[in-house]
This record gives C-alpha cells, sequence and structure tokens, in this order.
C-alpha cells in the first residue's frame, strides 16, 4: 500500500467513479490508475468498488470506510509538506483565496494590499464564485480560505469562524419619490420594481424573510450576483436597489442615493473557512488576523483544535 494507491482511489471518487477524468487530472494512464487500485484491493483483501464489467459503478460498504481512511492519511501526508514548507522558508508560498463578488470587490482590496506588503514573495491567488462554489473549492484544496456570507457553515469538513456583521440598504437614483418618505418601509419599497441579489448571494435570504414575515409580496424586477450590476440597472431607472451597505461608496456612487434599511432587514455576518484539521502557514494566520483582527492565531487554531 502507498500514498499513489490512496491518491488514486480519492481522485477516481472526486471524478464521479470516472476513471479516465481521474487518469487526466493525475497525468497518468487509465490502465495504471485500474491496476494500482486492483492491486490496493488485494493487499487489503477487499473490494473497494463495486464493478459492473469493467466499469466501476459504485463504492462498496468497506469502500466507504477505507475511502474515509485514505483522505483522512492524504490530509495528514498534505500536512506534513505544509510543515517542512513553513520551516524551510517562512515567508514564501502560496495562498489561494476563494470570495463571492462582494468580498473580493468590497472588503478585500485593502487587506490584500497590506498583505503583499508584509509578504512580496507569497504567491496570492483570488477565485470568485458563490458560496457554495467557494465552499467546495476549499474542500477539494482548490483554494485555501473561503470567504462569504452564505452556506459557509453547512459543511462539516470546514471550521468557520465569524469576521464582522453587515446590514443592507436600499440605492435610489437622485429625486426618487422614496427620498420624500418620512419612513422607510417594506410596503413603500414592494410599491416599487427591486433589483437585487440572486438568492444564492449577499444575505438574499435576509431579504425575503423580512417580506414574508410581514405579508408582502415584493416585485423583484430583476436580480444579479453583485452589487454593481445591481447599482447600474437602478442608475437606468429600472427599479429601486437593496444591496449590502458595505456596497455604496459615496465618492463613487454618486448618480445614486443611498437610504439606510437596518430597520427592516436583520443583520448578516460574513464568514471565513478553512479547512478542518488543517495545518495553516504563518502568513496564512496573518492574513486572517488582517482581514478580521478579533481572529488571532490563537483563535483560529483553538477553533481548529490544534497547537497555535
Amino acid at each position: 500500500m502507498n500514498l499513489q494507491q490512496l491518491r488514486y482511489l480519492n481522485e477516481v471518487v472526486r471524478r464521479g467513479l470516472n476513471i479516465s477524468e481521474a487518469a487526466s487530472a493525475l497525468y497518468t494512464s487509465q490502465p495504471g490508475i485500474s491496476k494500482q487500485i486492483k492491486l490496493l484491493e488485494e493487499e487489503l483483501g477487499t473490494e473497494v468498488f463495486v464493478r459492473n464489467g469493467k466499469r466501476i459503478v459504485a463504492l462498496t460498504e468497506p469502500g466507504k470506510t477505507i475511502l474515509d481512511i485514505a483522505q483522512r492519511i492524504l490530509h495528514e501526508s498534505d500536512n506534513l509538506k505544509q510543515v517542512g514548507q513553513e520551516y524551510q522558508d517562512q515567508d514564501s508560498g502560496s495562498l489561494i483565496l476563494a470570495a463571492t463578488h462582494t468580498q473580493a470587490r468590497y472588503m478585500l482590496p485593502p487587506v490584500v494590499k497590506q498583505f503583499i506588503r508584509r509578504y512580496p514573495k507569497v504567491k496570492l491567488g483570488l477565485h470568485q464564485g458563490n458560496p457554495t462554489q467557494i465552499a467546495e473549492q476549499v474542500l477539494n484544496r482548490e483554494a485555501d480560505v473561503a470567504i462569504a456570507t452564505e452556506s459557509l457553515s453547512l459543511y462539516d469538513g470546514l471550521v468557520t469562524l465569524p469576521c464582522y456583521e453587515w446590514h443592507h440598504c436600499v440605492v435610489i437614483p437622485p429625486k426618487h419619490p422614496l427620498l420624500e418618505a418620512k419612513k422607510l418601509t417594506l410596503a413603500k419599497l414592494a410599491e416599487y420594481p427591486i433589483i437585487t441579489y440572486d438568492h444564492a448571494f449577499s444575505g438574499r435570504s435576509k431579504i425575503d424573510e423580512s417580506f414574508a414575515a410581514a405579508g408582502i409580496e415584493p416585485n423583484i424586477a430583476l436580480t444579479a450576483i453583485d452589487a454593481d450590476v445591481i447599482k447600474t440597472y437602478v442608475e437606468l431607472g429600472l427599479g429601486i436597489g437593496i444591496l449590502a451597505e458595505l456596497a455604496f461608496i459615496p465618492e463613487r456612487d454618486r448618480h445614486l442615493r443611498m437610504l439606510a434599511a437596518k430597520h427592516l432587514f436583520k443583520p448578516n455576518t460574513t464568514r471565513l473557512a478553512v479547512r478542518r484539521n488543517e495545518y495553516l502557514r504563518g502568513y496564512t494566520y496573518d492574513f486572517i488576523e488582517l482581514f478580521a483582527p478579533h481572529l488571532t492565531r490563537e483563535v483560529v487554531a483553538k477553533a481548529m483544535h490544534i497547537n497555535p
């Protein structure tokens, strides 16, 4: 039994039991993977996969347990490499961030700027996606840190930590009738076409919950995955916008007006996630603390149940 066999096993499962795709991902041959998996089964004395002819169709019951153990072994193997790299060169390496548009566009730039100044030798990458996509990227080791408002806490393989709280606001064109309203209400918002986030993004569930609780059906005219698109269509006069307050920048959004709406919608919490039991490089701890100062190395390590 060797690590290569365990990697082959894990990749075949990751690729939906498609050996051809696994071979392509691992830059090897399909027969080579099949042979190594058979050798692994022979050594273990049990079949890992259910087969229909030459085609793999499922994991056997013992195969499920074997896969779980194999993934833990591979994970710890990667941690060992991280430890070696940490002590060989503490200030170089790579850090891949996965974030939603709002985080990447409005919250990360000053943090990234500070981080690059502090660690010029670290190669920094930024992936954007919806919360489900970025969570899966971290779980699949395609990214190291995920930052989003929704969904991250739903994954058992991730440790999620609260970063900061934010509220929604309403954006409207200048001279809009809502500027004359004595008090902003959900009923008044429902009188106009609304442009807001897609269901997977930026606290959209909190918006829907508020209207539902009030028994009001909002006129959702358009949805988008980022605040810039929402603001663009509000400027065109297609409706009023509901977006993250942090996405409204007065000096840049001079053609719009912002109305506070924290009394209408519940607050949202942005969270950061890393793989459970992962060995984090020192600069990863520093990045996390730059993004959320209360998340010190000690706090993060304690949440992951490891020694800092």
